[in-house]
């Protein structure tokens, strides 16, 4: 069973159409990148698996569920965690509690009167996870202090301590040097097992070096959906977006 499916997908903005019939299926374990040109309705997509944005029709299916009609929190408890394309973090707290604040969400009950030096698995996890996203030695940082490379793992950080089972890159390399984005993706494909990822993004050297499979939206429709190898060889692709 695929863990995220969508049926028919779309979305209309009076009389836009950004997202049109999108039919989308992915299995657990992939590393998945969309792509397309501006406009094409990478985001908006994004934003209906995620809970952002209400979809106008179709359905979104995560783990046999029809999840279309959950609110963002609801399906992040399911098991979608998500990045955004502007940086999302707490820039006044310091990396530990940025992290800490996400692990705590998904504890079900939560003493408000008990220190937070007595949740001990907490900090634990977060400190796993901040290692993990290679910030150890900013732990204490404020959030807003961070180079902006630092704040884009820091945010990856926050999304993965909500336990995801699917997680979704907006432009995870936005603002990167080579150097920086190169980097990224061997981090991004380090949380390929056991996490599905879908990823958006623009840097096409990163996207045929890392996925699995790619799918090509354009005019907020399907063009196209493949290996690299097949994406790269499609002639329409080539014409639409690659520009060869």
């Amino acid at each position: 069973m695929p863990i995220l499916e969508t049926q028919k997908l779309s979305k209309h903005f009076g009389g836009l159409i950004a997202v049109d019939q999108v039919d989308y299926s992915v299995e657990k374990g992939e590393l998945r990148s969309i792509i397309g040109p501006n406009g094409a309705g990478k985001t908006t997509f994004f934003n209906m698996i995620a809970g952002d944005l209400p979809a106008t029709e179709g359905e979104v299916i995560f783990n046999g569920e029809n999840v279309t009609g959950l609110a963002t929190f609801e399906r992040s408890h399911k098991g979608i965690g998500r990045t955004y394309q502007i940086t999302n973090i707490f820039p006044k707290l310091s990396v530990l509690e940025n992290v800490r604040i996400a692990a705590q969400s998904r504890k079900t009950t939560f003493n408000l009167w008990t220190g937070v030096s007595s949740h001990r698995e907490l900090i634990d996890k977060a400190d796993d996870i901040i290692e993990r996203i290679q910030l150890a030695d900013k732990r204490n940082d404020l959030g807003g202090t961070l180079a902006h490379g630092e704040q884009r793992y820091l945010e990856i950080g926050i999304a993965l301590a909500t336990d995801p089972q699917l997680l979704l890159l907006d432009e995870p390399t936005a603002g990167m040097s080579p150097e920086e984005s190169q980097q990224t993706a061997a981090f991004i494909q380090s949380l390929a097992d056991p996490l599905t990822i879908i990823l958006v993004e623009h840097d096409m050297e990163i996207v045929l070096g890392i996925s699995d499979k790619i799918t090509v939206l354009h005019n907020g429709k399907f063009l196209a959906e493949g290996s690299v190898e097949e994406i790269r060889e499609n002639e329409e692709v080539q014409r639409v977006y690659l520009r060869e």
